[in-house]
């Protein structure tokens, strides 16, 4: 089962690929999704990474919450259920 991690603040230029780099030297990722405008296609600023170890999340919450990425304070929380 994965733990799913909320990214905050991100910079709109940011590619999965970004996000994937910064998010796997902690461990393994599933999946990431950044969030989009839905009239504009443009990304909003956030999105979700889907870590497969709930340990590998907590690594992650822990180094890169409130952490400075390309100019950016982000904010990383585990994502609520809604």
């Amino acid at each position: 089962m994965t733990t799913k991690l909320h990214i905050g603040n991100i910079p709109r230029t940011s590619t999965v690929t970004d996000l994937e780099a910064m998010f796997r030297q902690f461990g393994l990722v599933d999946s990431i999704n950044i969030t989009t405008d839905p009239v504009s296609g443009l990304s909003t600023g956030c999105g979700v990474v889907d870590m497969c170890s709930d340990t590998d999340a907590q690594t992650a919450i822990d180094r890169l919450n409130f952490s400075q990425y390309a100019g950016h304070t982000i904010g990383v929380s585990r994502a609520r259920n809604v």
